[in-house]
């Protein structure tokens, strides 16, 4: 059996991460199987969005590598790690304000190597299973919140990656909010064959979107199960002593 075959999924072998005296990640391991979402949660300042960019290519670590079904992402940059396969959203939506929200799409799509026509075929129906159709022709900063977060998640997948990152893409949602997100999260693997990693502090959304959830607390992993079994976890439950949800919940 093949190195690659053996090793498939995207991988954070022992990742280490220190600016100057400060220690952001200690040694993590995380590993995200296609077809799945797997969720990362732990307290502000636990490291999650450190290990995103990362995985992404916008941070080196220090110490210890990341794989892309077997090879190595480490040195190659945001651009060739999202050629490679790994796409991402950011906690602020990024959109070119100036361009439309179809345009917003089909950017990334050419990206990705589609012609014109087909990047556009493609921005369209992002558009429609996001529920964002009646939008296509609006100025991307003329959106509300809650759109852009939407958007954001859209123009990621229109990358056709093997691997999709979210960051907190719920924050600032309200209840009716959150729940679609969370339904079309849980949809993501099966409708575009790719992985997902969410980071998110909302656990009305972990827990409905999410099969498997990694702790983090003070760079370190803490623990790894179901959602269930995350929030029944007396060491998680004490990481997050004090710390409420956006929706005011206790993990």
């Amino acid at each position: 059996m093949s190195t690659v075959a053996q090793d498939s999924g995207l991988h954070a072998r022992d990742v280490h991460v220190a600016f100057g005296g400060l220690k952001a990640l200690k040694g993590v391991d995380l590993k995200l199987k296609r077809g799945e979402v797997l969720g990362l949660i732990g307290p502000n300042g636990a490291g999650k969005t450190t290990m995103v960019n990362v995985l992404t290519g916008f941070q080196a670590a220090t110490s210890g590598d990341v794989t892309l079904d077997g090879r190595s992402l480490s040195g190659l940059g945001p651009r060739n790690v999202a050629r490679a396969g790994v796409a991402r959203s950011f906690q602020a939506a990024r959109l070119f304000r100036d361009l439309t929200v179809r345009q917003n799409l089909e950017v990334a799509g050419i990206g990705s190597g589609r012609k014109r026509k087909a990047a556009r075929a493609l921005a369209d129906a992002l558009l429609d299973w996001i529920g964002c159709a009646g939008k296509a022709n609006l100025l991307a900063g003329s959106l509300p919140y809650g759109d852009e977060r939407r958007i954001g998640i859209a123009r990621a997948l229109a990358l056709s990656p093997k691997y999709v990152l979210l960051d907190e893409p719920a924050s600032g949602m309200n209840d009716q909010e959150c729940d679609a997100l969370m339904r079309l999260i849980a949809e993501i693997p099966d409708r575009f064959d790719c992985g997902v990693l969410l980071i998110e502090h909302n656990m009305q959304v972990v827990m409905g979107a999410c099969r498997r959830v990694h702790v983090l607390d003070n760079g370190k992993s803490l623990a790894e199960g179901t959602p269930a079994e995350m929030r029944a976890n007396a060491e998680v439950r004490r990481a997050y002593l004090g710390t409420k949800s956006d929706h005011g919940q206790l993990i």
